[in-house]
């Protein structure tokens, strides 16, 4: 499938808005078999993702990966192990167990999926029931010729925009260097650290190289941010009680000069990072296309050469 080129038409209505009242689909979490493994989902129809159907023969598969169930510290233990009760809905010690839509449906001591059933129960490769938060910084900036002059589209007019894309080691998409909130972890902190690990490799800086990117980089980060999207993000490692949430935030390098002085480099989940020229024919990772998509509505820079209808209600 081409991603967002068909404005999702081919997906999963679901009857779930976030806070920018975007209809939201099930498509990538009925992904089979589940990622990095050979379980395949339970078959959902497009007439019965939504919970609010009923039933009664639903039988979905249960899974949670071994390196989860090891117990990482990223990870929450079994819901039924003996001194474990999980406060979801809430801010559980140093776990957001929140989510960013509002509150969702706690049955038999296990969250369930706002935006639907995905053929599987378990957590899968997720580490927390409920959502598990993450941060997508979309850095950009006009893309511009030999002179330093913004260069337009030929056909819409309208000037490019680039923005920092990292090609992941796990699938081999290329996609926006977002990861994991920590626990206690402020988003504004996530956003800039995952940038400096996967896009500047800051992990493997000497301390006074690192020191330098981040005042280089206090500048674009300090600014004033769009928030492109918050809320639950059709992933395909979501399953019946354990989604991926999160914060997509563009920040905007209007003149290029703080970024034409870093150096991208990647690191970390990385395998290669680069400016790229955003257009809809871009093949991102998970939803990931739609969020570049709303910056470039948003900075009035080039997306399609078709001029078809606005699809993003």
């Amino acid at each position: 499938s081409n991603s967002s080129a068909s404005c999702w038409s081919h997906l999963h209505p679901v009857n779930m808005f976030n806070s920018y009242n975007v209809k939201f689909y099930h498509s990538k979490a009925l992904t089979s078999p589940y990622p990095g493994s050979q379980v395949e989902r339970s078959q959902v129809p497009e007439d019965k993702v939504g919970w609010l159907t009923e039933w009664k023969d639903y039988n979905p598969v249960e899974y949670t990966a071994k390196s989860v169930l090891a117990g990482p510290s990223w990870a929450d233990p079994q819901i039924n192990d003996k001194g474990f009760s999980p406060k979801f809905n809430e801010r559980d010690g140093e776990v957001e167990r929140k989510s960013l839509n509002g509150l969702y449906v706690v049955e038999n001591g296990r969250p369930r999926n706002p935006a639907g059933r995905t053929g599987l129960t378990g957590r899968g490769l997720l580490g927390r029931w409920g959502p598990n938060h993450a941060a997508d910084p979309i850095v950009t900036r006009w893309k511009r010729d030999g002179s330093g002059n913004k260069v337009a589209h030929p056909v819409t007019g309208k000037n490019i925009l680039q923005f920092v894309a990292i090609k992941r080691r796990d699938c081999g998409e290329w996609a926006i260097p977002g990861g994991m909130v920590d626990p206690e972890e402020k988003i504004s902190a996530t956003l800039r650290r995952e940038f400096e690990e996967e896009a500047l490799n800051s992990l493997q800086k000497s301390p006074e190289e690192k020191a330098k990117l981040e005042k280089q980089l206090h500048k674009l980060f300090s600014q004033e941010h769009f928030v492109v999207y918050r809320g639950y993000v059709d992933d395909p490692r979501n399953t019946d009680n354990a989604w991926m949430e999160t914060e997509a935030v563009n920040y905007h390098d209007e003149t290029g000069e703080t970024m034409d002085n870093l150096p991208l480099e990647a690191g970390d989940d990385a395998g290669a990072v680069k400016w790229v020229d955003i257009s809809e024919k871009l093949e991102l990772y998970a939803s990931h296309s739609y969020f570049i998509k709303l910056v470039t509505e948003k900075r009035g820079a080039h997306w399609s050469e078709d001029p078809g209808p606005e699809c993003h209600e």
